[in-house]
């Protein structure tokens, strides 16, 4: 819901592209520094109140967005909070989560887990893009105009990120420190980068990594070293063009491109969010069939070419199908990036390599909206859109040379 309404609410407010953009900048500056946290002493503190904690920075920042008016004002809170123009979860959340998954399922399951986790982010994300048209219903059924229709659109959006805390607190107690070897229902051989496609390491080197990862963040084995080194840059590259279409950005552009209210700019995102939905179900099936690797590439470079075509049509209907089309594809390399990035390392690491590459992803996605919103004021709307998807186009070629031969368990088997 924050997502689709931040860039509209700051345009109403009479914010330039360029302090949109530096809003939204914020907001994602503020989830690096507390996925920066939770990678250093997620494993040594209690997680529930860590996803408590979280949970309510985000409702308070939330709030004094609803109620400012200053682009200061406004960007303090966002970086406070952490408000997410990104429509998705991309903060140390999502770093917590990621990390506890795996211990739940078996290596053959690990990827359909995280698909399944990833469809009901987006059953959330759907539904919260409908709620983004309460601005207009408050506007025809209270009388409310312009700024004030969108305060307490906002405001509800800071509830819905509160209600999360109470749940969390609800989590196992199992939950509090990081799982050990033993926990892990299918944590078995591991491709080693290096040493083949398919080799795996021995119990012995397994075991002494698995128990150096569970002593603390800062022990990790030599080859898990080497996979962050390989896909941390790699990574970096997709979120820097992800920076470039945030949910912010994407609806301010449709907004003002095509002259549509939020509440059609809201029904948009829906239906994107439910092409997501299915999406990750899809990635699941795919990927037994022709590997985690192939199904990240092969259904991400056809996203980014239906994403700059849109600026080219005369039509908001021609741009919509378009976009959703490109929604069909663009979210399946997530759970299969999850789960690849969980499998190619030990158990008790995997807090430590999900905050690292959380915390790379984050970082990246932070730079980009301030220079899109320069780009959106100073040359074109459209612009953000064409760098965004080049830079995924190459982040996809690189990937696919670098990482085609390093296997999770499962498809060495």
């Amino acid at each position: 819901m924050v997502g689709v309404l931040l860039g509209i609410y700051l345009a109403e407010l009479s914010f330039r592209p360029a302090e949109i953009g530096y809003v939204i900048a914020a907001g994602l500056a503020g989830a690096t520094l507390a996925a920066l946290v939770v990678t250093l002493v997620g494993d040594r503190v209690d997680r529930r109140s860590w996803l408590a904690g979280l949970a309510l920075l985000g409702a308070v920042g939330a709030a004094v967005v609803a109620v400012g008016s200053q682009p200061v004002v406004i960007g303090v809170a966002a970086f406070i909070g952490m408000v997410n123009g990104m429509g998705r979860d991309r903060g140390a959340s999502l770093i917590l989560e990621q990390s506890l998954l795996p211990a739940t399922v078996s290596d053959r399951d690990r990827t359909r887990a995280f698909a399944w986790y990833n469809v009901l982010q987006d059953a959330g994300g759907a539904l919260g893009s409908l709620l983004a048209a309460v601005p207009a219903l408050l506007r025809e059924a209270v009388g409310l105009s312009g700024v004030a229709s969108f305060r307490p659109a906002v405001g509800l959006c800071a509830l819905l990120t509160l209600i999360p805390a109470l749940v969390y607190l609800r989590l196992s107690p199992a939950t509090r420190t990081a799982p050990g070897p033993a926990l892990a229902a299918g944590g078995g051989a591991v491709a080693a980068v290096g040493r083949g496609p398919s080799s795996a390491r021995s119990g012995g080197d397994r075991g002494a990594d698995a128990a150096a990862g569970s002593r603390g963040t800062s022990r990790v084995s030599r080859e898990t070293r080497r996979v962050l080194w390989r896909i941390c840059p790699l990574f970096a590259l997709d979120s820097l063009g992800g920076g470039f279409l945030t949910t912010a950005l994407l609806s301010f552009f449709f907004y003002q491109r095509f002259g549509v209210g939020e509440q059609v700019v809201g029904m948009l995102f829906f239906g994107a969010r439910l092409a997501n939905a299915g999406s990750h179900l899809g990635a699941a099936w795919l990927a037994r069939r022709i590997g985690l690797v192939n199904t990240m590439v092969f259904t991400h470079i056809p996203s980014s070419l239906l994403l700059a075509t849109v600026p080219f049509v005369p039509s908001f209907g021609i741009a919509a199908a378009l976009f959703i089309l490109r929604e069909g594809l663009v979210e399946m390399d997530v759970p299969t990036r999850q789960s690849y990035t969980m499998a190619v390392v030990q158990p008790g690491e995997r807090t430590f390599v999900a905050g690292v590459t959380n915390l790379v992803r984050i970082g990246a996605w932070a730079v980009a909206p301030f220079f899109a919103g320069v780009l959106m004021q100073n040359l074109s709307l459209a612009t953000p859109l064409f760098i965004g998807a080049g830079l995924k186009i190459v982040y996809d070629g690189l990937l696919w040379v670098s990482l085609r031969r390093v296997r999770p368990p499962e498809e060495a088997r």
